[in-house]
């Protein structure tokens, strides 16, 4: 039996924490999903299509090495139904601090309640990218700032491009 775990989140742009999460959840599960949500209310600093390249790009390395299968999508309904469509067993959540832990909690009873069997798995964020959110990322980006600590090389190349720089 096939054990896969769903990955959700806007991944705009995609960290050096999400690839902490997605390079720990490959050595956990035999595949993982990375599902990139498409919020239509939300005006993205990149396109779906931008990040789902990137992440595949990426973590691929990362999926070879732990021996998992990689697959990445978009979606633009509930996460309890991309990761059913994935055939997840399983929500893959980081978490940074205690208030990412209280969302994140907020968000497993709801998505239990809804989809019953789809167990939530909160890998904590490993000390060197703890602090890093996409948010920040973006805003110190946009302001000018070297995000090249915070992003793998090929998110910075697109988020400058993104700000036409």
């Amino acid at each position: 039996m096939i054990r896969t775990a769903f990955y959700p989140g806007s991944f705009d742009p995609l960290t050096n924490g999400h690839l902490d999460v997605i390079g720990r959840a490959l050595g956990l599960f035999d595949r993982l999903v990375v599902g990139v949500g498409d919020h239509h209310g939300k005006e993205p600093m990149l396109e779906v299509a931008a990040r789902l390249a990137l992440i595949e790009d990426v973590a691929a390395p990362l999926a070879s090495a732990a021996g998992a299968v990689l697959d990445v999508v978009s979606f633009d309904g509930l996460v309890v139904d991309a990761a059913r469509d994935a055939g997840a067993g399983a929500l893959v959540r980081g978490i940074r601090d205690g208030s990412d832990f209280d969302y994140e909690m907020r968000m497993a009873h709801m998505n239990q309640s809804m989809a019953a069997g789809l167990e939530t798995i909160f890998l904590a964020a490993a000390p060197r990218v703890g602090f890093i959110s996409s948010t920040l990322v973006r805003q110190i980006a946009a302001m000018g700032g070297d995000i090249s600590g915070f992003v793998p090389g090929a998110s910075a190349r697109a988020v400058a491009a993104a700000l036409g720089r």
